[in-house]
């Protein structure tokens, strides 16, 4: 490992036994959800995880190190920075250099835990084509990770401010698979279908396991997208899905708002214009998709669960 790259000793102690650790990304402790809560649901994700038999792994940086494994002093210091950087693949390496402190995004959790040897990530939803990118080239980072690094992404589809049909495109171009778990179709994020199909349906893990560690073996050299849609009971209804997504978009537009503020400025609309009902779905599809990230990284680790 590089020495910027700080390994928590349960972490690399899992490692080299070749047993199971799911990756987690930081932004959702200091941007993806209220102050506090991403603490709150940091953690209980993090519960999740060792209940189902996996070591938790969450991403950092702290004061110029990468760190992989953060404590829960550690998170709490991430989420008190009143400024703490949102940190992708184009500005880590400034942040690191000047020793300074972030939250990973997805993009930047993949390349550090590919470079950890971890193979599994739960998040929840990922990045990918904004709408009206045929102007703009809003295209999210997390899809250029996702081409290049060989790591399981479990995630209840991506982020439905997103243009999905483009996303799901622009992954089949980048040839990164889409298997969907119990489904056949790729979630919406707060929604368990947003019409566009998966590459493949699976309904066991056992199975989801073969096909990921197949594409793993085969050196494609691409991250697998794990489609997880969030359980039926918490699923935002479609009606308040429709209009608060309409509205947060038209919010969005009528003030300009542009670049890396888009998705942060659309989830607060989303929050604000639901009732705070997007923010019990999302922490329920985080909790979700950490479970079954810890069943999938078991599975690859032939059954070897945490020791």
């Amino acid at each position: 490992m590089n020495a910027r790259v700080v390994v928590a000793p349960r972490v690399a102690r899992t490692l080299a036994s070749h047993d199971a650790v799911v990756a987690l990304e930081t932004t959702v402790v200091t941007h993806g959800l209220p102050i506090g809560e991403g603490v709150r649901v940091a953690l209980e994700m993090e519960a999740a995880i060792e209940r189902s038999g996996a070591i938790p792994a969450s991403i950092g940086v702290l004061d110029g190190a990468v760190r992989v494994g953060l404590p829960n002093a550690e998170l709490q210091r991430l989420a008190a920075s009143s400024a703490v950087e949102k940190l992708n693949l184009g500005n880590l390496a400034a942040a690191v250099a000047a020793g300074r402190s972030g939250s990973t995004t997805v993009a930047a959790t993949i390349f550090i835990a590919a470079r950890a040897g971890i193979e599994v990530f739960a998040t929840g939803g990922i990045g990918g084509v904004h709408r009206g990118a045929s102007a703009s080239d809003d295209v999210s980072a997390d899809l250029t990770a996702l081409s290049r690094w060989p790591v399981a992404v479990v995630c209840a589809g991506a982020k439905a401010v997103l243009d999905l049909p483009r996303t799901i495109e622009r992954l089949e171009t980048l040839g990164v698979p889409v298997l969907g778990l119990r489904t056949d179709r790729f979630p919406a994020f707060y929604r368990r279908e947003g019409g566009a199909c998966v590459d493949a349906r699976f309904d066991d893990i056992a199975a989801l396991a073969a096909a990921v560690r197949a594409h793993f073996s085969l050196e494609l050299g691409t991250g697998v997208v794990v489609a997880n849609p969030v359980p039926a009971e918490h699923e935002m209804p479609a009606t308040l899905y429709e209009q608060a997504l309409e509205g947060a978009l038209a919010d969005a537009a009528a003030r300009g708002v542009a670049g890396r503020d888009v998705t942060p400025f659309l989830l607060e609309r989303m929050r604000e214009r639901t009732g705070g009902l997007s923010v019990a779905v999302n922490r329920a599809l985080l909790i979700h998709n950490a479970r079954v990230a810890a069943e999938l990284a078991v599975a690859l680790a032939g059954g070897h669960g945490a020791r």
